[in-house]
């Protein structure tokens, strides 16, 4: 049975989609059937500023970070991912000879989520309840539909939002998307693309970068904020749930998926898997 592989692509300007999709034909040539997941925040910012859509971010009281989406900004998110990222992944596929189509969670309800009632947001030291967010938290991923896409030798490219129960977009994080995807699928890899060499225990010094890094309930061995600290805890969540290899790693590369596949970037591992954690 062909090895199968999820790849998330993040939306930074540095991670160059054609590269991407050069490695994706490569991996598909070795045997691994390929999913990508994508965001795209470089372009729902471009979009917003273009449509006068005022940009915000919710602070969680865990110290994350997260798009404020209001109806406004949905609409953005909506027409970004779907309007002009995924089109160009697609288009990056089909120069390379790999037939793709592009979906979002709310096609044949594929990944249903659970539109928080509340968001609680720090502001000035304050915790602020916050009701007009339309996120959500992943609650399952429908397979059949992305399995006949595989069978048929079709790439699926998956992007949010999600839907809800009752039909409602919400938007969900990509990464978290990828995680869920990865271990519904039964994955035998995920791969987190994004702009450092991989995870840092400085993250202010690039090589610090860890080979591998031993993550435990939210804990980890390096210093996590931002954006990395999502991936690292979709990651685990991701190995919680059967996913036997992740690896964060640095999507600038000429070839980024081969050099993760190949020991690049940093492979995470559970620290309660019968490894001790170092640092």
């Amino acid at each position: 049975m062909a090895e199968l592989t999820v790849v998330k692509c993040g939306g930074h300007t540095a991670v160059e989609p054609r590269a991407v999709c050069r490695d994706l034909a490569w991996l598909r040539s070795t045997g691994h059937r390929v999913v990508l997941v994508h965001g795209g925040s470089v372009d729902i910012d471009r979009f917003a500023d273009r449509l006068g859509v005022p940009r915000r971010r919710l602070r969680a009281t865990n110290g994350t970070v997260a798009r404020h989406t209001d109806q406004a900004m949905l609409e953005v998110v909506q027409l970004a991912l779907g309007g002009v990222v995924k089109p160009r992944f697609v288009s990056e596929l089909a120069k390379v000879s790999v037939p793709a189509a592009g979906l979002t969670g709310m096609d044949a309800g594929l990944v249903l989520a659970r539109r928080k009632a509340v968001t609680r947001t720090v502001v000035d030291g304050r915790v602020v309840v916050v009701r007009d967010n339309h996120a959500g938290l992943i609650e399952r991923v429908n397979t059949p539909l992305l399995r006949q896409m595989l069978a048929s030798d079709v790439v699926p490219v998956l992007s949010p939002p999600a839907i809800t129960e009752d039909g409602a977009a919400v938007n969900v994080d990509a990464d978290r998307m990828a995680a869920a995807v990865a271990s519904a699928l039964s994955a035998t890899s995920l791969i987190m693309l994004t702009a450092a060499p991989g995870v840092l225990r400085d993250p202010h010094d690039e090589a610090s970068v860890l080979p591998v890094c031993h993550v435990d309930g939210g804990t980890a061995d390096a210093e996590l904020a931002g954006g990395m600290a999502v991936k690292v805890h979709a990651g685990e969540r991701a190995l919680r749930t059967g996913v036997p290899r992740v690896v964060v790693a640095d999507g600038r590369l000429d070839h980024p998926v081969r050099a993760a596949m190949e020991g690049g970037g940093t492979t995470l591992k559970r620290a309660s898997d019968g490894v001790r954690r170092h640092g």
